[in-house]
């Protein structure tokens, strides 16, 4: 039996003085610093600046009037000037639609908002000219928000639709205010010499003149409505994140553990250390049982998640069943692309699979910050990082039914072909490692340096 080697003993203060501790540290945290502060940031910099195509409904049911004579059809001109306006062009894309259509694009998530002009508009702006009510009915234009869309998309479209609304009420209120004008000179003009024009005003001739400065008003209610326990539409994205660092995290630890079963790594509990006897095992081998670990292992984990949010907070959550589901797939999904990382890269796979399943895609992933807000970089990313797919699959069970047209359907195709791509992708990247015999498993390890120094040698592989 040979003898076990000797252990090097080293002080605290001589291991601080190594480059070699400091140098790689410092290069790593660094960079990942300036990394994440220049993706998250960078995301989310100028959402207004960037915003182009963001998709609203327009919903045009003025049936327009009748008055001296002449024909009023105010809702189809605003609309011909609200969607070619140079100023929302870029910014907005219009969906001009009958109500029924832009309620189903609201309960799908396709649209943030809609901006509808009612039956009766041309109506109540022509009444405004006529003679004074007792009552004046204000026109009114109503915006209607969907924050199951995302609460911020749905807020910057929602203050779009006000601009909108202001800008329409006081061109509205130019012409009114010209036409009254040219009846009270025509007035004026038709009464008798020497008769004064004066008349005593009616009632409600004070609220009208006070209307016409800003006639249109605009208000605001809920297109397609959301519980009270749904986050103001944010519990989609907390619950994808959950699902996004399950996988991740239970990656590592499921990789940690088979490590520490087969004697690569040691058991450290408290001030307690245990070593299994080293085994062999391929590479091949231990990314299949790593990745049979995490597929059973995810089923457990999606539901103690579903648990956890819908049993002890009590998020608004139907379809239990399909979320646990797509929970499970889609927690398996990244964690297997964890692992291939893992397999691939060795000891920096943890911090590359963070960078690729977090730092990537949490600002691609148009949970917070819609996609329509986000710089071209952003977009790009978010037609294949994983995360954005997941935010929109958990958003269609909690908010649209389940609906696949919206967004469920894509989540399921994205997280089939990330799973499989990511398997592919450890297979044959740990194949070829064995083939050329770079195992992990070092029975044979290299003497110690006669200096003390660590000996970096390549390590003989059993």
């Amino acid at each position: 039996m040979s003898e076990p080697t000797p252990l090097l003993r080293v002080s605290a203060r001589g291991l601080l003085r190594r480059r070699g501790l400091w140098l790689p540290s410092a290069v790593i945290l660094g960079l990942l610093s300036l990394v994440l502060s220049t993706l998250y940031l960078g995301a989310n910099n100028d959402p207004a600046g960037e915003t182009k195509d963001l998709p609203i409904a327009l919903v045009v049911a003025d049936r327009g009037t009748e008055t001296a004579g002449q024909r009023i059809d105010l809702g189809a001109r605003i609309a011909t000037q609200i969607t070619g306006s140079a100023e929302l062009r870029e910014k907005v894309s219009w969906k001009q639609v009958d109500r029924r259509t832009a309620d189903d694009l609201l309960a799908r998530g396709k649209v943030f908002g809609a901006l509808v002009i009612p039956e009766d508009f041309s109506a109540s702006v022509a009444a405004l000219a006529g003679p004074p009510r007792q009552e004046p009915h204000p026109p009114t234009m109503t915006v209607l928000t969907n924050p199951a869309a995302g609460s911020f998309g749905s807020a910057m479209a929602t203050e779009i639709n006000r601009g909108v609304v202001a800008h329409t009420s006081a061109q509205v209120g130019h012409e009114l205010a010209q036409q009254l004008q040219r009846q009270a000179a025509q007035h004026a003009a038709s009464a008798p010499a020497g008769r004064s024009s004066a008349a005593p005003a009616a009632p409600g001739a004070a609220a009208a003149q006070l209307m016409i400065a800003d006639p249109v008003k605009a208000t605001v209610e809920e297109g397609h409505p959301l519980g009270a326990h749904s986050g103001l539409g944010l519990s989609a994205f907390f619950y994808a994140l959950v699902l996004v660092l399950g996988g991740m995290l239970g990656a590592n630890v499921i990789h940690t553990q088979v490590d520490t079963a087969l004697g690569y790594t040691a058991n450290d509990k408290g001030p307690f250390r245990f070593l299994n006897p080293a085994q062999h095992l391929t590479r091949l081998q231990h990314f299949t049982v790593c990745s049979v670990l995490m597929v059973v292992l995810s089923m457990l984990t999606s539901a103690l998640a579903m648990a956890g949010a819908a049993g002890v907070v009590g998020i608004d959550a139907a379809h239990l069943g399909l979320l646990w589901i797509f929970g499970t797939c889609a927690t398996a999904a990244m964690g297997i692309t964890a692992l291939a990382l893992l397999a691939a890269f060795g000891t920096p796979g943890p911090i590359i699979s963070m960078l690729v399943l977090i730092g990537l895609a949490i600002p691609s992933a148009g949970a917070t910050i819609p996609l329509q807000a986000l710089p071209d970089f952003y977009r790009f990313l978010a037609e294949f990082e994983p995360f954005r797919q997941v935010v929109d699959g958990v958003r269609s069970i909690l908010y649209f039914g389940a609906r696949t047209d919206a967004g469920l359907g894509r989540a399921w195709t994205m997280t089939a072909v990330g799973f499989a791509g990511s398997l592919l992708l450890g297979v044959a990247v740990t194949r070829f490692y064995d083939r050329r015999g770079l195992h992990r498993t070092a029975l044979h390890p290299a003497p110690p340096r006669q200096d003390g120094r660590p000996d970096t040698r390549p390590v003989p592989a059993g």
